[in-house]
């Protein structure tokens, strides 16, 4: 059975205080199409707890799967004992994850560990796969010639209109669609705001808001050939 990293953020707040955290959808419904097929870890900056975001707790309070992620004992076993970043070993894993939220822009494109664990895993040729705010965790992220990852490479991520439609621009030190084409990648949309999306491009896997989470999660159960 293959093993899935699920990196999540520590960030508590973004620019303006504002709460932040991991985004609910984004991790409970690739979580739940991927746990019957692999062995799933949980890891974060500052390991266990990493902070879930309220307003997508309060939004998707009626999602199926998102009550069942919050009540499942499993689930919270896994959020309490998350490891520290510094603690996981690239080798012992087949993919690695990122849930969005806007937290992940805060502290994971900066965080050293993470750059270097995400390059790890990117340069073995494994699924290196993110969704709406989770791109940001990797845009520090490089191959094996010392490049960004999404040079060159067709990718999405949470859109500079997503954005401002939900007014966030004030929060967030950069916007993803923005920093994705300043490295060189080729950034792609939905045709309508929050309409799921996702793009396979070799090893990088991206998916562009919420509703493109469980196609991702479909995505990367395809690319583990499970």
């Amino acid at each position: 059975m293959p093993s899935i990293l699920f990196v999540f953020t520590s960030a508590e707040t973004t620019l303006t205080g504002a709460q932040a955290g991991w985004y609910l959808p984004e991790a409970a419904h690739p979580y739940y199409i991927l746990a019957p097929h692999a062995t799933i870890d949980f890891a974060s900056p500052a390991g266990p707890n990493p902070p879930v975001s309220e307003h997508s707790v309060k939004l998707f309070e009626s999602d199926p799967e998102c009550i069942k992620f919050l009540a499942d004992e499993t689930v919270k076993s896994k959020l309490a004992s998350a490891k520290k970043l510094s603690e996981i070993n690239s080798k012992d894993y087949d993919a690695v994850f990122y849930p969005g939220g806007h937290g992940p822009v805060m502290d994971l494109p900066v965080d050293p560990i993470n750059i270097k664990l995400a390059s790890e895993f990117y340069q073995a040729g494994k699924i290196t796969a993110a969704v709406c705010h989770g791109p940001a965790a990797i845009t520090g992220v490089i191959d094996a010639q010392g490049k960004s990852i999404f040079a060159g490479k067709a990718a999405t991520g949470f859109s500079n209109a997503e954005e401002i439609a939900i007014d966030m621009v004030k929060d967030v030190p950069f916007l993803l669609e923005d920093k994705i084409k300043s490295l060189g990648g080729k950034y792609e949309k939905a045709t309508e705001l929050w309409a799921p999306h996702v793009i396979v491009d070799g090893n990088l896997y991206t998916g562009q808001n919420p509703a493109s989470a469980s196609p991702i999660g479909q995505a990367i159960l395809k690319g583990l050939k499970l």
